[in-house]
């Protein structure tokens, strides 16, 4: 939420010019929100294969202790993981829908 906030304040000069120039609240919302399931779908493919290559390699250079993958836990924390990104997502996609483009476009 803290990064989808800060792209909206570094924006606000752009999201002005596309409101001026015609783009509709629906517009700059839809935006917003695919910039956030990109994120959250990136972070999850990378915490997937932390995930993985620290259970193969460290979990699997104990001698004790055999390495399970579980693919239901895999898709389960994947889909969390893009739920809580786009659901956080939603307030600050909503506040830069919702600007005002003159005040946007004063603001520097």
């Amino acid at each position: 939420m803290n990064i989808m906030f800060v792209s909206v304040t570094e924006r606000t000069r752009e999201i002005g010019i596309r409101k001026a120039i015609g783009a509709k609240k629906k517009d700059i919302l839809v935006q917003f929100l695919i910039e956030a399931l990109l994120l959250t779908v990136i972070g999850g493919i990378i915490g997937i294969i932390l995930g993985v290559l620290i259970i193969k390699y460290v979990i699997g250079a104990i001698d004790m202790l055999e390495p399970v993958y579980s693919v239901e836990w895999i898709i389960a924390s994947f889909t969390i993981s893009v739920t809580i990104g786009v659901t956080f997502g939603i307030f600050p996609a909503n506040k830069a829908a919702s600007l005002n483009p003159i005040e946007a476009l004063r603001n520097e």
